[in-house]
C-alpha cells in the first residue's frame, strides 16, 4: 500500500437510513478500533471507539467500485481512548459499495485494516 494521503473533508448528504452491517474490529497490540458502519443512500457513517496505546491514527475511506468517494481520519492519538466516529460522503448513484478502515502508527505506517462491504460483512485486509 502506498503512503497515506491527507484527510479529505466532505459534506455528508442526507439519505434514507439503512441497517447497520458488519462489525469493524482492528487490534494492534493493546490498541484497537471497533465500530459499526451504517449504510445510507449517499453516505456511510461509522460509530466507533478508539484506544491508542503509544501513538496511532485511524482512517476511513468510502469506495464505489474503484472510485474513492471520501476519505477521513482521526488526528494522531497518543495513549488515550474515546469515541471516534466517521461520516463519509458517497455522493454517487447507489452510494458506496465498501469501505476501508485502517490503523497507522504516528509516522503513517500501515498496521492493520479491514474492508467492510455494504452487503454486511467485514474482512481483514484492504481489498
Amino acid at each position: 500500500m502506498t503512503a497515506v494521503a491527507a484527510a479529505v473533508s466532505g459534506m455528508v448528504l442526507a439519505g434514507a437510513p439503512a441497517a447497520a452491517a458488519g462489525s469493524i474490529s482492528i487490534e494492534v497490540g493493546a490498541s484497537y478500533y471497533k465500530g459499526t458502519p451504517t449504510w445510507s443512500n449517499r453516505s456511510v457513517s461509522i460509530d466507533g471507539s478508539f484506544k491508542a496505546t503509544g501513538c496511532r491514527r485511524v482512517y476511513a475511506r468510502a469506495w464505489a467500485g474503484t472510485s474513492s468517494l471520501d476519505f477521513k481520519s482521526t488526528s494522531t492519538w497518543c495513549n488515550r481512548s474515546g469515541a471516534a466516529d466517521f461520516a463519509l460522503s458517497a455522493n454517487v448513484a447507489g452510494g458506496s459499495d465498501y469501505i476501508w478502515v485502517y490503523m497507522t502508527d504516528e509516522n503513517q505506517n500501515f498496521l492493520e485494516g479491514q474492508t467492510c462491504y455494504r452487503s454486511g460483512s467485514c474482512v481483514d485486509g484492504l481489498h
